[in-house]
């Protein structure tokens, strides 16, 4: 038996990273009828069926530390989050739902804001705020005119990183620049919709000679919250947390309609963002929305 890790799947293949090279394998039936899907990033056990034609079956998953649904990866430590400040326009509700399902996997999360040579109205001056208001880390970065690339790198050493922003923010050229090796297929932005063409088909855990592993993923226009209830979603916006105690209701507090609300309090002083929760108001009658569906 071989342990390894989950670096792709396509069309029920999976392919193993192990000491001895990378192997193609299906999963075993048991996985299926247990309803147990193998993810990229996923850790193994493997038996060899042809050894020289790197050919087995994954025998065993072992327990995840972390998994996201889209993009369907696991034991992802880093979340890097990718939205550009022009072309397309950064959209804050589609970021705030990623970040809030990085926060429900407990991962430390970092936000790129790309194109930054574009950005002639100083936009990124008000999405910095935003977001270290929040207690997050902004990274601003150009690939053509190699703008903190270096950092980025930083960010990657010996972490499993999911890179992940709406197609067109430049996720795969970045990952070029960080790692020429690569040389990822990147896609230009259609001039009627501007938004970015799909280049990346699959997820897919890529090796980087500055350290760690990182999966490229299909860029993403929506986010399904279905798994998060509207009791816990207050949780995953971190900003609440310092005033939440000291709201009237306390524990079942959503910050919303109820009195001495200390959240609202922090808002109306300028201590939250009202962009932030306004995003989470729109994701709080979402999720109700549907759950009233089922």
């Amino acid at each position: 038996m071989l342990r390894g890790r989950i670096i792709k799947g396509i069309g029920g293949f999976y392919y193993v990273d192990t000491d001895k090279g990378v192997f193609e394998c299906k999963a075993r039936g048991i996985f299926r009828k247990k309803k147990i899907v193998p993810l990229v990033g996923d850790l193994v056990e493997v038996s060899i069926i042809e050894e020289d034609e790197k050919k087995g079956v994954i025998e065993e998953i072992y327990e995840r530390s972390s998994e996201l649904i889209r993009p369907p990866v696991s034991n992802i430590t880093k979340a890097i989050i990718v939205f550009s400040v022009k072309n397309p326009n950064p959209h804050f509700s589609l970021m705030d739902r990623f970040i809030a399902l990085a926060e429900r996997e407990g991962l430390e999360i970092v936000i790129v804001i790309s194109k930054i040579d574009l950005d002639d109205d100083n936009y990124f001056e008000k999405i910095d705020n935003i977001y270290k208001k929040a207690g997050y880390k902004v990274i601003p970065i150009s690939v053509k005119k190699s703008i903190n690339i270096e950092k980025i790198k930083e960010e990657l050493v010996d972490n499993i990183v999911v890179f992940a922003g709406p197609s067109g923010v430049g996720k795969s050229s970045l990952l070029n620049a960080i790692d020429s090796n690569l040389k990822l297929e990147t896609g230009s932005i259609s001039k009627k919709i501007k938004r970015g063409k799909h280049t990346t088909r699959h997820a897919e855990l890529l090796k980087l000679q500055c350290g760690g592993m990182v999966v490229d993923t299909p860029g993403f226009s929506s986010l399904n919250l279905d798994n998060i209830d509207e009791r816990e979603l207050k949780d995953y916006f971190v900003e609440f947390d310092k005033y939440s105690s000291e709201c009237k209701f306390y524990r079942n507090c959503l910050h919303e309609n109820e009195p001495d609300c200390s959240v609202k309090d922090a808002i109306k002083r300028g201590e939250i963002s009202k962009q932030r929760y306004e995003s989470y108001l729109q994701l709080l009658k979402e999720i109700r929305k549907n759950n009233r569906r089922y």
